[in-house]
């Protein structure tokens, strides 16, 4: 009964974990490829390529790879960054690579086991980071990425990219100061010229996130062109619909200007939250690929022998780089060893009937920064 059990809930995890994407990438049968994702939640439209794929990334920001293999990231004709290590999942975290390397420095949590989201937090801070975020946040059509949506930069904006792009005096600097990256576009009232502004901005002001049809995507009317135009009628029934008067093109200026883009229009604060729940959904993911073998176990006071709890993983033998174990109620439940190889933790009880504690199990995958942590609950019977 208890085989059937446990058969059961193997079968009803794997069907849950199947619906919320959280299986290992890979390729149709006979196709060694893996899949990855630009967050979680996906980025689509980026164009990439690795020593042997490429392509643009889709709703889902998948794109394939082979094991071992760095990935190149563009959007359109302009660069982001270069020979990332191609993985499940990739953020803006794994884009820098000062910042990659610094994601394996795991630091304590209060329970004294080592955890990878501290280092994650404190990374989202780089300036790298940050820039690269806001300038992919600010491609998206959308003028935000709500809670659960994707980013979506659609071909209509980088073929509008493409065509300004060789026209920026200098390339864009994701290194550069917030202040110098996000300088705001600033024209000439006569001529309606950009006189300055960040590379980023420059970039941005030529795109139209509109339809090609929609009136906000023509040329803004410069100062000299309202003045030289014909002043309204003073009664409104006797304006020509055929002529375009001073405050026509006034507040068709004020609308246009209006509806483009800056780097500012995406604050400190978003780039904060949209890459904290990417990150957190990451590692949701990951961690729903592992569980252990039994969720509670049940011992007799008197039982004085060595248990054993396995880690599993859905679809796969797990392989672990690092394991850790601890047990909160050291006095009830001692934890005697763990091995990462054989993905195992062993214990013993040593407490009366009654009395009962919890071993926390950490692993970390391998080929992943990322620490993984699962319970199991351990009873002492009478």
């Amino acid at each position: 009964m208890r085989r059937t059990t446990m058969k059961l809930a193997h079968l009803i995890l794997i069907s849950a974990c199947a619906l919320s994407g959280c299986l290992d990438g890979g390729g149709s049968d006979g196709d060694d490829r893996s899949t990855g994702q630009i967050t979680p939640t996906g980025v689509e439209g980026l164009q990439y390529q690795t020593a042997s794929q490429t392509g643009k990334t889709d709703s889902r920001g998948t794109f394939r790879y082979y094991q071992g293999e760095r990935v190149d990231l563009r959007v359109g004709s302009l660069s982001l960054f270069s020979k990332i290590p191609a993985n499940r999942f990739l953020t803006p975290l794994d884009f820098v690579p000062s910042v990659r390397a610094q994601l394996e420095n795991a630091e304590l949590t209060d329970e004294g086991l080592l955890s990878h989201q501290p280092k994650e937090l404190q990374l989202i801070e780089t300036l790298e980071v940050i820039n690269v975020t806001r300038f992919i946040l600010s491609l998206n059509w959308e003028r935000s990425v709500s809670s659960g949506q994707g980013v979506d930069i659609r071909n209509r904006t980088i073929g509008q990219l493409n065509v300004a792009l060789p026209s920026l005096e200098s390339t864009i600097d994701f290194s550069a100061g917030q202040a110098e990256f996000s300088e705001p576009v600033q024209r000439g009232l006569a001529t309606g010229e950009i006189t300055s502004g960040s590379p980023a901005n420059r970039l941005l002001d030529a795109i139209c996130f509109y339809s090609v049809d929609s009136e906000l995507c023509v040329e803004t009317p410069t100062i000299s062109e309202i003045e030289n135009a014909p002043e309204p009628p003073d009664n409104d029934e006797d304006r020509d619909p055929d002529i375009r008067y001073q405050d026509d093109l006034r507040n068709l200026r004020e609308r246009i200007l209006a509806g483009k883009r800056e780097i500012g229009d995406v604050g400190l604060s978003d780039v904060r939250e949209y890459l904290k729940r990417e990150l957190d959904s990451v590692s949701r993911r990951i961690a729903n690929q592992y569980y252990l073998d039994a969720s509670t176990a049940q011992h007799p006071a008197s039982d004085t022998r060595i248990h054993k709890v396995q880690i599993r993983k859905i679809a796969g033998e797990p392989s672990l780089d690092q394991i850790e174990a601890i047990s909160t109620n050291p006095l009830n439940v001692i934890v005697h060893s763990y091995d990462r190889q054989s993905a195992t933790v062993e214990y013993f009880i040593d407490g009366d009937g009654g009395e009962e504690g919890e071993i926390l199990i950490n692993f970390k995958p391998t080929g992943d920064y990322r620490w993984v942590k699962k319970q199991i609950r351990v009873v002492i019977k009478s």
